[in-house]
Formats: C-alpha cells, sequence, structure tokens
C-alpha cells in the first residue's frame, strides 16, 4: 500500500512518514501542493492525506482537481481548520474523512484503515455491539433486534464518534469538536445524546459522570 502525504509543519510530515511507514506502508511525502498533484499522475497511490494550507496549490482545490479529471483516489483531510464550513467544502471536494489537528496518531492509522476498507469493497463495516445491536457505518444503519431503527442526523453523528473511541470516553468537548466543529452548547449535546439513548438498550451508552460517554464491548 502507497500513501501520499502532503503535510508542510516539517515535524509533523516526518512523525506521520515515520509511523505509517513502521505499520508498512510506503509513503512519498510532499511540503509543496503542487508536487504532490505531480507526483499523483507520475505513481499509483492508495490513499491521499492531505494538509489543506500548503503552498503553491492548497489540498481542496488539489482534491478537486483530480477529482475532474475521475481519479478516485481515497483522501482524507488533515487540518487545523475546525470550521463547519471548512469540513463541509472538504467532503464537497470529495474526500472520505478529515481529521482534525492536533491528533493521534492511533486515530490516523484506524481512519486510514477504515477508508481502505470502504475503498476495497470490504463489507466490514458492519459494527456489533452486542445485545442484538449492529450498525453499519458504510450505511448508517442502526439494527436493533432485527428492527431497523431511524436516527437522525446528528444522532448519526453522534453513534459514530462513540464506536470510532469505542472502550475510551468521549467528552462534550469532542462531541462539539467532532460534529459541530464550532461552539454549541452543552445542554443541546445532552439533549441530542438522551434522545440517541432512548433509541438503543439501556446502557448501551454509559455516562462516565463528570467525564462523558462510552459504549464498552
Amino acid at each position: 500500500m502507497r500513501i501520499l502525504l502532503l503535510e508542510d509543519e516539517y515535524s509533523l510530515r516526518i512523525s506521520v512518514e515515520e509511523f505509517l511507514m513502521d505499520l508498512g506502508y510506503k509513503v512519498d511525502g510532499f511540503s509543496d501542493g503542487l508536487d504532490a498533484y505531480n507526483a499523483i499522475y507520475d505513481k499509483s497511490y492508495d490513499l491521499l492525506l492531505l494538509d489543506v494550507n500548503v503552498p503553491s496549490l492548497n489540498g481542496f482545490e488539489l482534491l478537486k482537481k483530480i477529482r475532474l479529471d475521475s481519479r478516485e483516489e481515497p483522501a482524507i483531510f488533515l487540518t487545523s481548520m475546525t470550521g463547519l464550513d471548512h469540513v463541509k467544502e472538504g467532503y464537497k471536494q470529495g474526500c472520505c474523512d478529515y481529521i482534525r489537528k492536533p491528533f493521534d496518531l492511533e486515530e490516523l492509522e484506524l481512519r486510514i484503515e477504515q477508508v481502505l476498507r470502504r475503498a476495497s469493497g470490504d463489507d466490514s463495516s458492519l459494527v456489533n455491539l452486542g445485545c442484538n445491536i449492529t450498525y453499519d457505518m458504510k450505511k448508517a444503519k442502526l439494527t436493533v433486534a432485527k428492527e431497523e431503527v431511524i436516527l437522525r442526523r446528528t444522532e448519526q453523528d453522534m453513534l459514530e464518534v462513540l464506536i470510532k473511541h469505542k472502550n475510551s470516553v468521549v467528552s462534550s468537548q469532542m462531541f462539539q469538536d467532532e460534529i459541530w466543529g464550532d461552539y454549541v452548547e452543552p445542554a443541546t449535546i445532552r439533549v441530542q445524546l438522551n434522545n440517541l439513548k432512548k433509541k438503543l438498550p439501556e446502557d448501551t451508552i454509559k455516562n462516565r459522570r463528570g467525564l462523558g460517554y462510552i459504549i464498552e464491548r
């Protein structure tokens, strides 16, 4: 598996390169968007990791240009841009995922694995949450006791954040950062989460007082 990494912050680029190479990936690192763009047409890449604010050609523009050429390499944006408009722009240009800096390298590993599974057509997107509960990450479909449960979009997003951090506590700040991007009233987060909990068997989502919420499996 060969990955293209576009990141103009030297220390971060080297850290990510070394981490991914230790995992067995081949990595080509670039700090300039135009250099990365040209490389995409010189080599075959299984995944693109793209920063947005880079010299010559920013990440959004790069992905837009290659999508116009009908290139379908899966792409993940790695960026410190946290506004919801930026997230929307990333998905509009055709990315598969969007990771906000700073991030843990272990989280990056999980996101890469998930994106590559989707790109290969692997149906392992089905997550078993126990007690006859499954969630299809690809179709955003929740099933409880073989019955489909309809979720609102925010409820889907919250469940997916909990699944992504399964067996770890998710704080209100993490929900805010990963779903809304901008400030949202803590009461709004609690209401949305309580609505989600009502659609699941009791104790599927557990409250860790003063810390946050967790799905343990």
